[in-house]
């Protein structure tokens, strides 16, 4: 006789899910680039769920490789999170933080997307600043090699 196969209830199917989700929430902060490429691929598999982990993400103050696999995740989504991924990968051109900035613009360009020119940070030219260069220092007159001086 085959033993019955027990139905997995709600509760237990929620909690399997949380654990999964926390796994890869762990995996994504991990050191291994590969690992942090596949949590942030499986992670655009679980629709709102994934998507609010990778956002966390990609707007924490995190290492940027974290941010990098979270921008990945993003590009991956497929169907209806689709045009959400890409409206936090947009949001992220207005983040505070310089290399949140950085990674969303490279993933919008990886998607083909059109970055704003406002987006592009100038440090100088806002301030006025200007780069000059410094002129050489003029020393006397140069000595020929091979020449000898003689005294008296």
């Amino acid at each position: 006789m085959e033993p019955e196969k027990r139905s997995v209830s709600g509760r237990e199917r929620d909690e399997a899910a949380t654990r999964r989700l926390g796994k890869l929430q762990e995996q994504l902060h991990s050191s291994d680039a590969s690992s942090r490429r596949r949590a942030a691929f499986n992670l655009s598999w679980m629709q709102e769920d994934g998507l609010e982990i990778l956002k966390g993400a990609l707007f924490g103050s995190l290492p940027v490789t974290t941010k990098n696999a979270a921008a990945y995740g993003l590009r991956k989504m497929r169907g209806r999170m689709k045009k959400m991924a890409l409206e936090v990968l947009t949001q992220g051109l207005k983040h505070r933080e310089g290399s949140t900035r950085d990674v969303c613009r490279n993933a919008l360009q990886l998607l083909g997307q059109e970055t704003p020119e406002e987006s592009i940070p100038r440090r100088g030219a806002a301030k006025g600043l200007r780069i000059k260069e410094v002129p050489k220092k003029k020393s006397g007159p140069r000595r020929e090699i091979g020449v000898r001086r003689t005294r008296g």
